[in-house]
């Protein structure tokens, strides 16, 4: 019985890592010169509904990276089995 436990929760295990999946895509773009400078901002959460203390948001990024002039706005989701969830606003500019 507990061989087979371990089978089974082996099996869950692998299938849940090759299950995760990641996208980017662009949300904004201005008239702005493409900058050196790049500012991220996260938020991770579960079931897609539970974030504790997640600030995600473009003035974030721009604020982490020192932006005062943003070129373009990124966000990439990831996603684990539908459980963890993950966001990422990803600015650009000088």
């Amino acid at each position: 019985m507990l061989k087979n436990f371990k089978t089974i929760a082996a099996m869950f295990a692998f299938v849940a890592m090759m299950s995760s999946c990641a996208l980017t895509l662009p949300v904004a773009a201005t008239s702005n010169a493409i900058g050196s400078k790049v500012g991220t901002a996260t938020a991770n959460g579960y079931l897609n509904c539970i974030y504790l203390d997640a600030d995600a948001s473009i003035q974030a990024a721009a604020k982490n990276g020192g932006i005062k002039k943003i070129s373009t706005v990124d966000v990439k989701k990831t996603s684990i089995l539908g459980i963890l969830t993950g966001y990422e606003t990803i600015v650009t500019g000088e």
